[in-house]
């Protein structure tokens, strides 16, 4: 294993620690707003697959390419519908209905 695989490794695990550390430490009702802001990231990650998608220098990058804007189109619409549905959970009902 060379060196920069190993430095790649670190701040892998490292991200992942701070990333952990700062999702558990936020209060419930900051995680509507930080999931937004998350599927806003997502986007980029899709730009970034339709690049390596759209490049043309090899067969297998292409296929690579198409797989990750599935996976981000995946993850970015899922994280809307997931928002949305959290939104919900912040309306009031209404009084008439739970009259009735």
């Amino acid at each position: 294993m060379n060196a920069t695989v190993v430095i790649q490794l670190y701040v892998f695990v490292l991200a992942g620690f701070v990333g952990y550390m700062v999702i558990s430490r936020v209060p419930p009702l900051l995680h509507t707003p930080l999931m937004s802001a998350t599927n806003a990231i997502s986007g980029i990650s899709l730009v970034g697959s339709l690049v390596a998608a759209g490049s043309g220098d090899h067969r297998i990058s292409n296929i690579l390419g198409c797989l990750a804007v599935a996976c981000a189109m995946i993850n970015v619409v899922g994280g809307f519908i997931i928002t949305d549905r959290m939104l919900k959970l912040f309306k009031r009902a209404d009084k008439s209905a739970e009259a009735k």
